[in-house]
């Protein structure tokens, strides 16, 4: 059966939004409507007339409203296969009338859930009748049209005027998938907050977590790779699919990964001065501290100015004008930041497909959560780091005790550390980076690799000295051998942030009191794979 024309329809939805223009087009076709509750008493008040399914089943709403549309006449005019002669003679025996159309959304569980509500409440707004029909109706999408989502009303009424009152089965089918994939994710969000907030489970026997899609993307990682963007349901936490673009091209995967890494470093330093995160495939190459946002992108940006080229830019403070002008002298892939005053958004125009992304407010870098990695056969899951140490869970283990300017060094090449791909070395000095290592095999390359960019720097921008000479050193785990932390001494560090727990920290300890090292472990590690 291809085309099913709409004779009888039953609405019942929580969302009334375009509720009455929808009656008055089916009315105006002579649809007959079945309803109940709320969604009865908008149609009539628009003056049209409605049929109570109390009226229509023979049989009262009761237990208040949790029982009124799971009856046999409902179901049986849903379920009903229409040329099935059994079917049929079941339904003219027990006098059941066929339904085309089932217009349903669901109670607001998850809105409920979010404005904090008692439990008794978050129950009650358990939808149960809704999916059932939902179901009933999606199952039997060869003779019924089923409506979740009052975003396809319009589609829906466009059918009825091309085929004169009627719906074609690819529109049915592709109705029933999204209504099925609605029931999923309300189900998903009722078992997880059933494990999670009613039963205190941390990692619950059966994850179901949905997510809607935003858009597709160009690729994924690369051309032959196809991508898209999905966001949770309800999402408790903004960023970047949250964001507003500007201006620029359209994102492309990376974008979006790339960006992130860099939203996520800067976040760190919500309500610190003016700090500017400059970030490529994923790694951060220059971060910066100071009074003004045009002095810490420029420190920013000569801690390795080769890597920042097309690279993302993210600040903890609405741009300027001075500093936007100063990002647009080199090419730079997405800039993302808490605003830009009029100066900056006419600066960035001129660089027309440079991609700006205006949000909000900076995500939490401490929130909770989960995160996953697909494998193959399964997935990972585990807590998101959000591990932040103070001055006062340092523990100094050499002879030397670091100075309190030591320690904001330590601290602040720690907290870029916790970003840096591992194997990560971080070298940091009054608030600028000195060089970054990251995703190396051993801990040792990194600290050459890092040390090697310092000094390229100082060359390419006539530093008096190279920053790393009087710099604090952050390793993202411990050092498993004196080599890594020589190298260190040999680019001039003068202090060391790691978390210890090595075999071997009795060396390392001893090679830093020889060096003339101060070093202190933090107890955490940062891997960060």
């Amino acid at each position: 059966m291809s085309e099913v024309t709409i004779k009888r329809a039953l609405l019942s939805v929580s969302d009334k939004s375009g509720l009455v223009d929808l009656g008055k087009a089916l009315a105006a076709r002579g649809v007959e409507l079945l309803s109940t509750g709320g969604t009865a008493k908008a149609l009539r008040d628009a003056g049209l007339t409605v049929k109570d399914v109390s009226e229509h089943t023979g049989f009262p709403e009761m237990m208040d409203g949790r029982v009124k549309t799971l009856h046999p006449t409902i179901h049986g005019g849903l379920l009903a296969v229409r040329d099935n002669p059994e079917h049929a003679a079941a339904m003219a025996e027990h006098q059941i009338g066929a339904i085309d159309l089932v217009v349903v959304n669901l109670y607001p569980f998850e809105a409920t859930v979010a404005k904090g509500a008692e439990r008794d409440e978050v129950i009650e707004n358990i939808d149960i009748g809704g999916p059932s029909m939902v179901r009933s109706a999606a199952k039997n999408h060869d003779y019924v049209t089923i409506l979740t989502d009052a975003a396809d009303y319009a589609t829906f009424l466009g059918e009825l005027e091309q085929t004169g009152g009627a719906t074609t089965l690819a529109f049915r089918r592709k109705m029933a998938a999204k209504a099925y994939a609605a029931t999923a994710a309300y189900d998903s969000a009722i078992s997880q907050w059933f494990a999670t907030v009613d039963q205190g489970e941390h990692f619950p026997p059966v994850l179901a977590a949905a997510h809607t899609r935003v858009t597709t993307l160009r690729y994924g990682e690369n051309p032959h790779q196809d991508a898209a963007l999905y966001v949770p349901r309800n999402p408790a936490v903004t960023g970047l699919p949250q964001a507003t673009q500007v201006q620029g091209k359209e994102l492309s995967y990376n974008n979006y990964n790339d960006a992130n890494a860099a939203l996520e470093l800067v976040a760190e330093f919500a309500g610190a001065k003016p700090t500017v995160v400059i970030v490529k495939h994923a790694n951060p190459c220059g971060v910066a501290t100071a009074d003004t946002l045009l002095d810490a992108w420029k420190d920013a940006l000569e801690c390795d100015s080769v890597s920042a080229f097309g690279g993302i830019v993210a600040t903890n403070v609405p741009l300027d004008g001075p500093t936007a002008n100063a990002i647009c002298e080199i090419f730079t892939e997405v800039v993302v930041a808490p605003g830009a005053d009029e100066a900056a958004r006419q600066a960035f125009e001129r660089k027309k497909n440079l991609r700006l992304l205006l949000i909000d407010s900076l995500p939490d870098a401490n929130r909770k959560g989960l995160v996953t990695v697909p494998i193959a056969g399964g997935l990972l899951v585990q807590d998101r780091d959000a591990g932040k140490i103070e001055k006062a869970d340092l523990k100094v283990v050499t002879k030397r005790a670091p100075t309190e300017q030591e320690l904001e060094d330590a601290l602040f090449a720690w907290t870029v550390a916790k970003h840096v791909k591992s194997n990560a070395i971080v070298y940091a000095k009054q608030g600028v980076t000195a060089g970054i290592g990251a995703g190396q095999m051993n801990r040792r390359d990194s600290s050459r690799i890092a040390a090697a960019k310092a000094r390229e720097a100082a060359e390419t921008h006539n530093f008096t000295e190279v920053r790393t000479v009087g710099s604090a050193v952050a390793s993202d785990a411990f050092f498993p051998f004196a080599d890594g932390l020589m190298a260190a001494v040999e680019a001039g560090a003068t202090c060391v942030i790691q978390p210890g727990g090595s075999i071997r920290d009795e060396d390392v300890i001893k090679a830093a009191d020889e060096a003339g090292l101060a070093m202190v472990f933090t107890g955490m590690r940062h891997f960060r794979h």
